[in-house]
């Protein structure tokens, strides 16, 4: 009787080992819709190639009010100042942030349907915005000819991979007591770029809070500074 209990115990014990093994594959096709509203400066002469700016707002432009976008940056300083260029202003969707490959696809978009200066794309944003233009640059750095991000959020991603964009001309702006996004982001990435010999300079404003941005561009030089340059 014994033997035949340890003989069926043996039995039972094997069975737990003899599960089987499946090897499969799976396909699938995820699809998102994403839009986004933009406002647009056409040049008054198109016939010759013209520069691209790109502005990213700060989260608090955020929505379907086209108008935010026009608060602040290029856009407001256009109310009373021209520029020689294209310049787009994409605005974010509420309880969104901003995408990188959505804002690639727009400014494809926006190349294709002007006379548009491949060499000479500008990349600017505020705040949420400095964040949006950091990482759009890691995504594709062989798009932008000059950079110019303000009290951005800088994430892990472009910490680390931060000779990706060595070779783009940047300009960085940031105040010394910012209590919304902390200046120690702006020093951070100076200096990993500054290691890669990269074209930067980083100016505090010792007496600015977050918003870094109204005395950069209300002030033409910004402007001129960005136009001089072209993609390497």
């Amino acid at each position: 009787m014994k033997y035949i209990i340890s003989v069926l115990a043996f039995l039972l014990s094997t069975a737990s080992f003899s599960q089987s093994v499946v090897n499969g594959k799976m396909e699938t096709k995820i699809v998102e819709k994403h839009e986004l509203g933009y406002a647009l400066q056409i040049p008054l002469n198109t016939k010759e190639k013209k520069p691209l700016m790109i502005f990213l707002h700060g989260s608090g432009e955020k929505g379907n009010d086209i108008e935010k976008v026009k608060i602040h940056g290029p856009f407001k300083y256009l109310k009373t100042h021209k520029l020689d260029a294209y310049v787009l202003a994409p605005q974010c969707p509420d309880n969104e942030y901003w995408d990188s490959e959505v804002l690639y696809r727009l400014i494809l978009k926006i190349q294709k349907e002007n006379n548009i200066d491949d060499n000479r794309i500008y990349l600017t944003g505020l705040s949420m915005g400095g964040w949006g233009a950091w990482n759009l640059a890691f995504a594709h750095p062989e798009m932008f000819a000059a950079m110019v991000p303000i009290a951005g959020f800088v994430d892990r991603v472009p910490m680390i991979e931060d000779c990706k964009i060595a070779t783009i001309p940047i300009r960085i702006f940031h105040g010394l007591l910012d209590d919304v996004v902390n200046v120690d982001y702006s020093i951070a990435i100076y200096k990993k770029l500054k290691a890669c010999r990269a074209d930067i300079e980083l100016t505090i404003f010792d007496d600015a809070g977050h918003d870094s941005w109204s005395r950069v561009y209300d002030n033409q030089a910004i402007y001129d500074w960005m136009f001089k340059q072209k993609k390497q």
